[in-house]
């Protein structure tokens, strides 16, 4: 099993003038994280929400893979029906090369009305698009030389798409499925798995079990790493900061993990510079401490 972070960074609404300070924060945490062993980072996509969320998620991860060297950079997911097929195909074969082959596409179809209302596209054509623009992606990473491309929502005449990637033939697809359909599809297509954030262990349990069996009928190799989990951590280190994420997991799930410890201050082993950093960057994780002491 190894171990990455799930989420991006974020700002209060009415607060853009301290975007900068607070991306900055979550860059050091990110970076904090690759020296204490974490395997990887997957940042969400979100438009027009009004409280922040990271929207140019390729641009962050390329920002990213300059501040890294050893951490797999990874959406999860960036939605498809929203993009220029052609460019993000562009887009996302820089990053991989800028960083060497360390790049994870998650991808999707949306699930959120608002989102595609400010594009002003039709949720209703979410699953077209979505699939024109896998089968472009596919294209344009595996023709050799030139190609032409005709759908229903985008034409490209005669080009070529640079540059290539580095992974071949292309970075690995990941997708997000809950159900036994949707994971047998994932396995299909060859997509690695993200599945969802709720369910027990009985849940995950089966959700491996069929995707695993799916992968085995087509005659490919399953491995553990072909499979994503996403659980959210809550470290409390005093009475009053358990009861509150006790709350927090009833408001969000039987999905949510907690872990308590001692009821007492645990003095940091890490050097000043490196403890500051990590006081400072816990402040944008998405689970904000429950105890922070006044002042």
């Amino acid at each position: 099993m190894r171990f990455g972070l799930f989420g991006g960074a974020r700002t209060d609404a009415g607060e853009q003038a301290s975007d900068s300070r607070i991306y900055s924060d979550y860059i050091d945490y990110i970076c904090e994280a690759e020296q204490l062993g974490f395997h990887s980072v997957f940042l969400v996509e979100h438009h027009f929400t009004g409280f922040g969320q990271v929207s140019a998620t390729i641009n962050f991860l390329t920002y990213l893979a300059a501040k890294t060297s050893t951490l797999r950079l990874g959406t999860a997911v960036l939605v498809l029906p929203w993009h220029n097929p052609a460019l993000l195909a562009e887009q996302a074969a820089t990053l991989d090369l800028l960083s060497n082959g360390r790049f994870d596409f998650g991808i999707g179809k949306g699930y959120r009305w608002g989102e595609f209302h400010g594009f002003c596209i039709p949720m209703q054509e979410a699953e077209e698009r979505y699939q024109e623009t896998v089968a472009f992606l596919r294209k344009a990473w595996t023709s050799k030389g030139r190609f032409s491309h005709h759908g229903k929502y985008w034409h490209y005449e005669d080009v070529v798409v640079e540059p290539a990637p580095v992974q071949k033939p292309h970075p690995p697809f990941w997708v997000g499925a809950a159900s036994p359909n949707s994971i047998r599809y994932a396995a299909h297509q060859g997509y690695n798995l993200l599945l969802g954030q709720g369910g027990g262990p009985e849940t995950v349990a089966e959700g491996v079990s069929v995707y695993r069996r799916e992968v085995e009928a087509q005659g490919r190799v399953y491995d553990s790493s072909m499979v994503g989990l996403t659980r959210a951590l809550h470290i409390a280190k005093r009475q009053r900061a358990r009861g509150g994420a006790r709350i927090a997991r009833q408001v969000h799930g039987p999905g949510r993990t907690i872990v308590a410890v001692a009821d007492r201050r645990i003095p940091d082993p890490r050097p000043p510079a490196q403890a500051a950093i990590a006081r400072r960057t816990r402040r944008t994780d998405r689970t904000r401490r429950a105890d922070r002491p006044p002042g």
